[in-house]
């Protein structure tokens, strides 16, 4: 037992005196993305000799650095800057892995208002946005050369199409990743905000009425069987893509993450941002944002801050896009002929600007089982539309609950 407490003793010992050290030299720890730094790699250089530190950069995935944080932080051993996905920021504030940012606001102006606040709690702002992702409309070009503005001339032609033996429209409407376009820009909601703007987790807005209207307008394309019954439940993403890349469905509503493989089978696709509602109002979507942090534990917080606003300067967000190909959250770039010229970076782009950054508070991880649940018993005509999402709202709230008080 003394061995151990003794080794342990060491090691913390060993830890912090190599942080000190790297504080002492001026050095920078990294954590930026797998396959990513060679985009940020002409900043870091000048980053570099403009301010006479080294920066040491290493790959680790960004979905895991919070988590990996939490360990390596109080062990000192860990990064000063990390990349963090929006929906982890809540929970990484609570855990107090992350150190409060002072930026001004010509720079934070830079960014897309739902990117920047995407990266802000109570006030304060914890990250900068390197990039975005969000559901865009993806048709094929030999079977849909002109693809339809609005989701009613979607249902329409998906109607013709299945009188043919082939699929529309295709999406996953019965999750609420999905779905949520629809419930947004209609009128619904997840967590609804309090007088400060700030989101009231016990106010939860899924089964008010804009939220059965949009559902109850989704059923339709499962009620009139425009859809497979494939594609509900947790397989329905590869049965999408399996229809679409057969060519046996014109059109989808996907992300990103699907332009390579379309690509790779040969499809030749358009990319659009969200079709038009009923009520003139394009479908929203959620935001994803990557974005740089600091760490809390860090020792050189003032140098950390000052090198992911030197790397997200636009001249070096538009290299770090020409290299890895992720859409960047700056306003600027956004109207860049490079993006704008590129069909697919151009409609991420605009489709952002209607998009809202998915909920970055620790409750958003109740709500998703539920709200799948109820969803969809709701389109699939299990349950009444009302019924399945009150039942939603009621487990949400339960689980919440219960998640508090083991948190006590």
């Amino acid at each position: 037992m003394k061995i151990t407490h003794l080794t342990a003793l060491v090691l913390m010992s060993l830890s912090l005196s190599s942080q000190a050290v790297r504080a002492a030299e001026g050095q920078l720890l990294v954590w930026e993305d797998i396959k990513k730094s060679s985009g940020i790699a002409d900043a870091v250089k000048d980053f570099e000799k403009e301010n006479n530190v080294k920066v040491v950069v290493q790959e680790t995935p960004y979905a895991q650095q919070t988590e990996k944080l939490r360990l390596d932080g109080p062990a000192g051993i860990g990064p000063d800057v990390v990349v963090i996905p929006n929906d982890q920021l809540g929970t990484a504030v609570v855990q107090g892995l992350l150190a409060p940012l002072t930026l001004d606001k010509a720079f934070t102006d830079s960014f897309t208002p739902s990117a920047i606040n995407a990266f802000q709690q109570k006030g304060q702002t914890y990250g900068v946005p390197k990039a975005v992702e969000t559901l865009v409309l993806i048709y094929n070009k030999d079977l849909l050369p002109k693809a339809p503005d609005t989701l009613d001339e979607y249902y329409a032609f998906s109607k013709e199409e299945r009188a043919k033996g082939k699929y529309g429209l295709l999406a996953k409407f019965d999750e609420v990743y999905y779905a949520y376009g629809a419930i947004s820009s209609m009128g619904g909601y997840i967590f609804g905000k309090d007088a400060k703007g700030e989101l009231n987790v016990e106010d939860i807005g899924l089964n008010k009425p804009g939220s059965v209207e949009a559902v109850t307008y989704l059923k339709k394309f499962y009620a009139d069987g425009l859809f497979p019954a494939g594609i509900t439940g947790d397989n329905g993403l590869n049965a999408i893509d399996s229809l679409f890349t057969e060519k046996k469905a014109a059109a989808v509503i996907t992300g990103p993450w699907a332009f390579q493989p379309y690509e790779a089978a040969g499809i030749n696709y358009g990319v659009k941002p969200l079709p038009l509602l009923p009520n003139g109002k394009p479908m929203s979507s959620f935001l994803g944002v990557k974005g740089y942090a600091v760490s809390t534990y860090s020792k050189q917080k003032p140098l950390a801050e000052k090198f992911i606003t030197f790397i997200n300067q636009p001249k070096y967000a538009k290299v770090r896009y020409e290299v890895t190909k992720e859409i960047p959250a700056l306003t600027a770039l956004v109207n860049d002929p490079m993006i704008k010229n590129d069909e697919k970076a151009n409609a991420v782009a605009l489709q952002s600007t209607h998009a809202t950054a998915m909920p970055g508070v620790p409750e958003m991880q109740e709500v998703w089982g539920p709200a799948n649940n109820g969803i969809q018993l709701g389109v699939t005509g299990k349950q009444p539309v009302q019924a399945a999402l009150n039942d939603a709202v009621k487990n949400i709230q339960m689980q919440i609950e219960a998640a508090k008080a083991s948190n006590e």
